[in-house]
């Protein structure tokens, strides 16, 4: 059963990864007027229509983390510790005060993506897909990194 959760854990986590990349490149990079080539096309996504998606996929992938998590806790983190694989416990630590961050960045996240003709919420939603475009890429490779380690399913 393990398995299978840390299995659906990594999917989940890998469409959540590719609906930031997506939004944070089309933020930073919005195409081009004349430009049809595959970066092109990559940065034409419609970044506002992402925004429920990644809210309500953080939102599933955090809590099967955290029904993950008390197995991680209890087996495979112990050892990690044992084999003195610090770095990897360290980046998921670190892991875990980012996933919560994220956690409470994600009202701010959907107000700013509301729509809204204020200049300024341009830079707002820049910035705060970039921090949550961070946590998700952290989390996922340090996930990826600890599962590597010691997988969590055995």
């Amino acid at each position: 059963m393990w398995i299978a959760l840390v299995i659906t854990h990594g999917l989940l986590a890998f469409l959540l990864l590719g609906a930031v990349t997506h939004q944070v490149v089309s933020v930073w990079a919005p195409v081009r007027a004349g430009a049809t080539n595959f970066v092109a096309r990559y940065r034409a996504v419609g970044s506002a229509h992402y925004v429920n998606a990644i809210i309500v996929l953080y939102l599933i992938t955090a809590t099967l983390g955290g029904v993950l998590y008390t197995k991680y806790r209890i087996t495979s983190r112990l050892m990690m510790e044992l084999g003195h694989y610090w770095k990897s416990v360290g980046a998921f630590e670190i892991k875990e005060h980012l996933i919560a961050i994220g956690l409470a960045l994600l009202p701010a996240y959907w107000y700013f993506w509301r729509p809204s003709t204020n200049a300024g919420d341009l830079r707002t939603r820049k910035l705060l897909t970039t921090l949550l475009a961070f946590i998700i890429w952290w989390a996922f490779l340090a996930g990826h990194v600890a599962n590597n380690v010691r997988g969590i399913g055995t």
